[in-house]
């Protein structure tokens, strides 16, 4: 399987909606993380 940016986002939601059904009271920081991860891959920064 080729990652890229296009299939990056299915596959972060994924991963995260996992970890919060396992670690429910780390839902903030994961939701925090990926927006600044987004956030920076959206303004060309990273990526």
């Amino acid at each position: 399987m080729n990652i890229s940016i296009s299939n990056l986002s299915p596959l972060a939601s994924l991963v995260f909606g996992i970890l919060i059904l396992m670690f429910p009271k780390f839902l903030n920081y994961l939701i925090a993380g990926y927006l600044i991860l987004t956030g920076i891959i959206g303004l060309g920064i990273l990526g």
